[in-house]
């Protein structure tokens, strides 16, 4: 697979929606992680990310204009121990559950599926780090329609074992905006992950379309020690 240059990737769709980025740092010292949200309607886009715990959780920017807020306020990143969830959704609270409960990631994801947003039915991602012991691996998945039909949910999981330096996958929500949205299609893209937090923190805002971006979180987790360091950018201030 061509490695792809995130930079690129993002400024070329206006409407990527909700994306993860995981990988390891160019240096090999760092497991990393970003995660990004757009919004296109007004509710979407009144939103911020605050820290909760190790994760975070989304809020309304303004409460008074929140009109729904069942899809768009969650937690996008939890830790249980080792491990490290992050996805598009209230499947985070799932994943953190059922693996508590000694279940698979890809278990745990069994009980879900797309978002029952119709027309757009938006695909459900997530990821998972494990650090542990100055080791690192991650998976990622996504749960969609079939072909836009809701009777049908396909399910894929992409599991990196020992990740390469300098390298790391990107999944997003939407192939680009569109009414409705068309849903990502394929394997996570190979991307490079290069510079400290917060030179890639500002590389990937400074990427992501001015109208559309809401939020975005990066961490860098020590794999020697598991300590971890957060970046935190909203566009609402």
């Amino acid at each position: 697979m061509k490695m792809l240059s995130l930079e690129t990737e993002l400024k070329g769709n206006s409407y990527p929606g909700r994306g993860i980025v995981i990988g390891k740092s160019k240096d090999g010292k760092f497991a990393v992680t970003a995660y990004f949200i757009m919004g296109r309607s007004e509710n979407s886009r009144n939103r911020i990310f605050i820290e909760e715990g190790e994760g975070i959780r989304t809020q309304a920017f303004d409460p008074s204009k929140l009109s729904d807020p069942s899809l768009i306020i969650y937690a996008p990143v939890r830790v249980l121990g080792n491990k490290t969830i992050v996805t598009n959704g209230d499947q985070t609270d799932t994943i953190y559950t059922m693996m508590d409960k000694q279940q698979t990631f890809e278990q745990s994801l069994r009980t879900r599926e797309f978002e029952p947003d119709a027309p757009n039915y938006t695909p459900r991602i997530s990821g998972i780090m494990h650090v542990e012991n100055g080791s690192y691996n991650y998976a990622m998945s996504i749960l969609k329609t079939s072909h836009g039909n809701p009777e049908s949910c396909s399910r894929y999981t992409f599991a990196y074992e020992n990740p390469i330096q300098g390298e790391g996958h990107l999944i997003h929500t939407y192939m680009g905006d569109g009414n409705p949205l068309p849903s990502f299609e394929g394997e996570p893209k190979l991307v490079e992950i290069d510079g400290n937090i917060d030179e890639f923190t500002t590389k990937i805002w400074d990427s992501l379309n001015e109208e559309n971006k809401v939020s975005l979180f990066v961490r860098y987790i020590e794999i020697s020690t598991g300590n971890y360091d957060t970046r935190i950018v909203n566009k609402n201030q």
